[in-house]
């Protein structure tokens, strides 16, 4: 995993954090759910593709086709 990838990942985490810690102060709490379920969405996309790209590694040492 390059570390790119990890701080996206980190980055998207704490925008998230403060961006519902915001809307829960300022009484929107129905928004920053909705947030956090966007940032969940995102880092899940972007684990599914870091784990597609290991197993295409892993086939390719493994000279599976």
């Amino acid at each position: 995993m390059q570390i790119q990838e990890l701080l996206q990942i980190a980055g998207i985490g704490v925008l998230v954090a403060v961006i519902g810690q915001i809307l829960t102060r300022a009484g929107r709490e129905d928004m920053a759910t909705l947030t956090g379920i966007a940032g969940l969405a995102i880092v899940l996309m972007l684990v599914v593709t870091l784990i597609a790209e290991l197993f295409e590694n892993v086939k390719s040492m493994f000279g599976l086709y």
